[in-house]
């Protein structure tokens, strides 16, 4: 239910309602309407201001800023984060910092079901914490947006007391749902009394905050700003000069390693914490530099999505990768340790049965995966399966099981909604052992489904026929041993199918033109309104460590240049097939997203 404001003279219509998150979770949010809301095809670009709240506090206070920063004809919405405000939780508590990014991307999902925005209508305008959700947003999920403000970013939170974190994470090991207090007054929030005075007497203001969400927060944005080049979107950052609450570094080293053409960093002086409820100059400054900010912003044209087809050349990630391919990534103690450790591989690694696979067959292998996906340990002698524990639990690992999971996800949903009466075919291109495929299927074995399994190794596709007569599928599977790079494997003539799958197949080429290829070659093979699934690996934490030890299926360096969410849409957007969903995997190693193919309409042909 929208519980609706409308005073004659406001400018905007006022209105409270709520959305279902991720986890059927109801969180509130305030819309600010424009009272004109009459559009022709004349009328200037539509404006969407998305507001973030900083930490402890909630939607009410961002009233003001709309007041400040939204045109007579410009949309606001403002939420109120799970646990703040007036939606519900534990005070300042979330089950960890993703969940909040993932309320976040529900919260922009449910305006754009709602009200028909796109996200190239929109800016984002974030505080504090808020600007490292709207951060690791941009970043994870790519969103084509116009651009975003972020003040005072808490990349990194001054803790003062030593040992913080390490403390914190020892003791959530015995309190899991630990929370700390705000050691901060609202004296040293803003130069403002009347400011400071509002948010003491503030009753919705959470004092408090789960451990477990600070210590998120904060490997989270370590991992922002160590690939902050992945994102591109124009970027405004507020810096305050003496901030008692976040650290200025981080935000300045974020700032130098954007990936936007367009970015600006403002350092106010004299300026606490709560930038945009200040005084005087610095609270002046930072309400023309946002205006400024957001009139460009949308006085511009949004740059387009090809512009990322050529990154694997022209970008900060080839460039990564090509000190990786030359040898000159890392420091010498890190080069020398991964060589000991690349010995260690060669003389334990035949004790343990996944390394065992992965030394033979490459561990980038099909045959591979399927270990990692079974997850079950074992070795020779004893140290063997120790040796095989730790290695099923690297981070790595983990991150693809989960991917196993997002994949399973997206396409039982794919399945759930496809007219139950009608036959439903599905390709995988790179099947591997097929796993993730038939188990998803014996699950749907009341629906008419022919299966169709691709590989370029024979032994992974017997791999796959064994599993499917093991669960004793109802549905027709077929395999093919095809290239999924090659043009010849996507002939125009067979009949088209539902959803296509590709699944850790980009990840391994550092190229785009096969990449282009193998897409070019589905979009034959994808009929207009079908989805392709399809994964990602924008970053991984341990890029120089797998390159110096581990060897791939053509038993050369496991060599991987990670490809930023935007650039891996934009080859995907190159067939036709527009993003309508995205799955954030462990520490955003992994993605899983879903396209729908939406092929442009025919052009008539003129009578002759």
């Amino acid at each position: 239910m929208t519980t609706t404001t409308d005073t004659a003279h406001d400018p905007w219509i006022r209105s409270e309602s709520g959305f279902e998150t991720f986890d059927q979770t109801r969180l509130f949010y305030r819309c600010w309407q424009p009272r004109d809301t009459y559009r022709t095809a004349a009328s200037p670009p539509l404006r969407v201001l998305i507001f973030l709240h900083r930490g402890h506090e909630h939607s009410g206070r961002i009233e003001p800023l709309v007041e400040q920063f939204a045109g007579l004809r410009d949309w606001a919405f403002a939420w109120d984060a799970r646990g703040h405000g007036h939606s519900p939780g534990e005070r300042g508590a979330a089950p960890d910092f993703e969940s909040l990014v993932q309320d976040f991307h529900w919260f922009i999902r449910h305006l754009r079901q709602v009200h028909g925005f796109a996200p190239e209508d929109m800016v984002v305008i974030a505080n504090s914490v808020g600007a490292v959700i709207a951060a690791t947003w941009i970043h994870d999920h790519a969103p084509h947006i116009r651009g975003v403000v972020m003040a005072a970013a808490a990349f990194q939170i001054k803790l003062y007391v030593p040992l913080a974190k390490p403390a914190l994470r020892l003791a959530l090991g015995f309190k899991p749902d630990l929370a700390v207090t705000s050691y901060i007054r609202p004296s040293m929030l803003t130069h403002s009394h009347e400011q400071a005075r509002a948010y003491a007497a503030d009753p919705l203001i959470a004092r408090r905050i789960s451990a477990r969400v600070l210590l998120g927060l904060a490997d989270t944005a370590k991992r922002i700003v160590a690939d902050a080049f992945a994102i591109d979107v124009p970027v405004l950052m507020l810096v305050a000069e003496k901030d008692y609450v976040v650290h200025a570094a981080p935000q300045q080293l974020f700032f130098e390693r954007l990936g936007s053409r367009h970015k600006r960093l403002l350092v106010l002086k004299d300026c606490f914490h709560a930038v945009f409820y200040e005084q005087g100059p610095p609270m002046d400054e930072a309400i023309q530099a946002t205006r400024q900010f957001i009139d460009g912003c949308f006085g511009h044209p949004i740059a387009a999505v090809e512009e990322h087809l050529d990154g694997d050349r022209n970008s900060r990630s080839a460039a990564q990768f090509g000190h990786l391919q030359r040898g000159t990534l890392g420091t010498a103690l890190e080069r020398a340790a991964n060589t000991v450790q690349r010995q260690m591989l060669q003389w334990l690694g035949p004790l343990s049965n996944g390394m065992q696979i992965g030394l033979t067959q490459g561990f980038d292998s099909g045959a591979s995966l399927d270990y990692v996906y079974r997850n079950e340990a074992g070795g020779r002698f004893g140290i063997g399966k120790f040796i095989d524990q730790g290695y099923l639990q690297a981070i790595g690992w983990r991150g693809i099981r989960l991917r196993k999971q997002h994949l399973q996800q997206a396409l039982s949903e794919l399945i759930a909604t496809h007219p139950a009466n009608l036959p439903l075919r599905i390709l995988d291109v790179a099947a591997g052992g097929g796993r993730y495929v038939l188990e998803t299927a014996k699950r749907f074995q009341d629906r008419p489904m022919h299966i169709t399994l691709r590989d370029y190794a024979q032994a992974n596709l017997d791999a796959a026929r064994q599993l499917a007569e093991a669960l004793a599928l109802n549905h027709t599977v077929e395999y093919e041993c095809r290239d999924a790079f090659s043009p010849d494997s996507y002939p125009i003539d067979e009949s088209q199918f539902d959803i296509v799958i590709v699944s850790g197949l980009y990840e391994l080429f550092a190229e785009n033109a096969p990449v282009l290829a193998s897409l070019q070659g589905i979009q034959r093979q994808l009929r207009p309104g079908g989805h392709l699934v399809y994964t990602g690996q924008p970053w991984h934490p341990q890029l120089l460590m797998i390159a110096q030890t581990l060897n791939n299926h053509r038993g050369e360096p496991w060599l991987m240049r990670p490809r930023p969410q935007a650039e891996l849409d934009a080859l995907v957007a190159s067939i036709d097939c527009r993003k309508t969903q995205s799955l954030i995997g462990l520490a955003g190693i992994f993605t899983v997203s879903v396209a729908r193919h939406e092929p442009p309409p025919a052009k008539p042909v003129a009578a002759g």
